[in-house]
This record gives C-alpha cells, sequence and structure tokens, in this order.
C-alpha cells in the first residue's frame, strides 16, 4: 500500500469521510484507486477568524484476492455407459478487487468420497474444460481452454468439464471430478499472468492479499478455490429370453400338438429391464432364422407383454423379414418392465 500524507497545522485521519473513492462492489474498491481526502481546522485569534489549516492524505488501495467456484445444479451428473462428452456445469467468479486471469485444472479422484454421496470408483476418459459462449449450454460454439482471460472484479463465468464414460461402467458408478480455479495476475489480454503470493511488506505499488476461503481440495488463502461434480452412470440392465411353443401340428391340430415337420412354431422374444435401470430406447431386434424352418407371413407382433413367463399375444403388427431374419423395434423399456417380440414359423 502506498500513502502519502500532507500535515499542515493538524493531523490527518482515515476515519474521515474519503473523498473521490471507487463505488463500492462486492470485491471492494479497485485496486490500484487513489483515496485521499483532505481535513479543515478553523481558528480564531483574540476573537478573529484566522485562515484555515488543511491536511491531506492519501493512500493507493492494495489487491484483495479472491475466488469462488460453483458446481451448477446441485446434484451429481447423470450419464450413460460409452456416453461421449458427458458435461459438468461450473461457475468461477471473481471476488477480486482486481481483474485476473484463472488458470484452470480438472482432476478426478482416485477413490474416496464423491461430492453428492457414495464413493468415486472409476475414471473418465479424454477430459477437457469448455469456456461457456454465454447460453448456458454446451455446443460445439463453445471454447476449449486452459484458463479465464482478465476476468474483471466481480465478473463470472459458466465453464464445462467434459469426459467420455467407458461402456463398461454399471448403475451407480461414480466418477467425481474437481475443477480448481487459481487467480494469476500480470498477463495482458491474451496472456496467463503469473501465479499470486501475499506480499510480505508493504510495498511503493500494489500490494497483494490472498483471502480465497477452502475449497473441496484446496486451503485457504492460497489464491485458489475448488469445487466437486460427479459423473453417475445409469445403465440399462437388459434381459433377453427366447422362448417357443408348437401351437398346431397337421395331425393333432391345436390339441396336444407336437414338434412335427409341417407343426406351426410361435417364438416369443421377451426384453426386460431390471428395476432400479435407466431406461432402454432403440431396441432393435435381430432374429435370424434357422435352415429348417419357414415365417409365416405377418405374423410378428411388436410390444406385447408377459404372463408369469409366459408371452402372450397381444402385441401389435410391424417389424419386417427380409434375408431370411426377423427384425422389429420394441418401444422403449422403462425400469420394470418387460416389452415382447412374437412370431410364428413352420417346420420344414
Amino acid at each position: 500500500m502506498t500513502r502519502t500524507s500532507t500535515l499542515l497545522g493538524a493531523a490527518s485521519s482515515l476515519a474521515l469521510v474519503a473523498l473521490g473513492a471507487s463505488p463500492a462492489f462486492a470485491a471492494g474498491t479497485t485496486a490500484g484507486s487513489t483515496i485521499q481526502n483532505t481535513v479543515t481546522v478553523g481558528y480564531q485569534v483574540g476573537g478573529v477568524a484566522q485562515t484555515a489549516k488543511t491536511a491531506s492524505d492519501t493512500f493507493t488501495v492494495d489487491r484483495k484476492v479472491n475466488v469462488s467456484v460453483t458446481e451448477v445444479g446441485s446434484a451429481a451428473t447423470v450419464v450413460s455407459p460409452g456416453q461421449v462428452q458427458a458435461v459438468s456445469t461450473f461457475k468461477v467468479t471473481n471476488l477480486s478487487n482486481d481483474t485476473l486471469d484463472f488458470a484452470l485444472a480438472a482432476a478426478q479422484l482416485s477413490g474416496g468420497s464423491a461430492a453428492w454421496g457414495g464413493s468415486d470408483n472409476f475414471d473418465g476418459t479424454n477430459v477437457k474444460i469448455y469456456l461457456d459462449n454465454g447460453d448456458g449450454v454446451f455446443t460445439s460454439a463453445d471454447t476449449q481452454v486452459t484458463y479465464l482471460d482478465e476476468l474483471a472484479a466481480d465478473a463470472a463465468k459458466t465453464v464445462f468439464v467434459v469426459m467420455d464414460i467407458p461402456s463398461t461402467q454399471v448403475t451407480g458408478d461414480i466418477a467425481s471430478v474437481v475443477l480448481t480455479a487459481t487467480a494469476k495476475a500480470g498477463g495482458t489480454a491474451g496472456s496467463q499472468g503469473a501465479a499470486l503470493t501475499t506480499s510480505a511488506t508493504n510495498t511503493s505499488g500494489v500490494d497483494t492479499v490472498l483471502a480465497d476461503g477452502a475449497g473441496a481440495t484446496d486451503a485457504a488463502n492460497d489464491g485458489a478455490f475448488s469445487a466437486k461434480d460427479d459423473f453417475k452412470v445409469s445403465a440399462a440392465a437388459l434381459s433377453v429370453l427366447k422362448t417357443s411353443r408348437v401351437v398346431s401340428d397337421p395331425v393333432s391340430g391345436t390339441s396336444n400338438p407336437k414338434a412335427i415337420p409341417g407343426a406351426t412354431i410361435e417364438y416369443c422374444i421377451s426384453v426386460a429391464n431390471a428395476s432400479g435401470s435407466a431406461t432402454a430406447t432403440n431396441i432393435a431386434v435381430n432374429d435370424p432364422l434357422p435352415a429348417n424352418v419357414t415365417y409365416v407371413a405377418s405374423s410378428i407382433l411388436l410390444n406385447g407383454t408377459v404372463t408369469g413367463s409366459t408371452c402372450n399375444t397381444d402385441g401389435t403388427a410391424g417389424g419386417t423379414f427380409a434375408s431370411n431374419t426377423v427384425t422389429g423395434t420394441l418401444s422403449d423399456i422403462a425400469a420394470g418392465v418387460t416389452r415382447t417380440l412374437v412370431f410364428r414359423a413352420t417346420i420344414n
């Protein structure tokens, strides 16, 4: 802090109202600002007013470094196995009284407590940080960054931590990520500044005081702040069962039919999604037929139900048969739901 005083017959006092000070913001008066005030002392001699005496005091405001990083959403980011560019959103706010750069680093935990409950047990891949273009949504218009350039006092930026999720993860797996913003100063626009430390003594220039709090993984007064988020896997747990039953044969008809040549066989493919799982979508069924059966035209039924372990013939006509293969797309299967594809063939 640089300070100068002019004393003419009276002592100056910093307790007096400052004149010409910068407007008040959450971050406080801007570093490098000059604050001056002048006191006036009037007096008389022999009852005659004399020329008043004045005294001035001037000092320069030092830099107070403070930064906040917060996860946006207050909940784990739900992801799917094999998902590419899963996104966690953070806000970085410059609570300092100076324009600063902020180096950004995204680190994954190696086990330990996750941000929103549970424990970290896997790492994502291809981790990157992007600066939001202002719409609050991660898109191709956002810019990959390693630091925030010239972030003004009281200003905030939204950044995205993006990673790919391995396809082998299962429901409940958690990858925790920590985003740390570290204050830096002295760089020009487009150039990252140098790391800051608390000034050991008052100097003739703008001194620095690190006043940040303790973050998720960093200590207080270190010029940095960190926050955690979790990528929590929600996977579908599908099970597929294929069964067949003899519907009729050319000798017994439908009365206790046997699987003899000419008999009609009804195949049922049931797809079930376990309770607590994510909804499965775009479910494509492909069933090549063996050479010794012949498909019964227009016999495919989609999205039927089961009673116990028996398939019902209550589906909707659809699907296709081509290249000796039965195909069909089932509707989305939520947790605890079973859907079927049923079709018929005759034994050659």
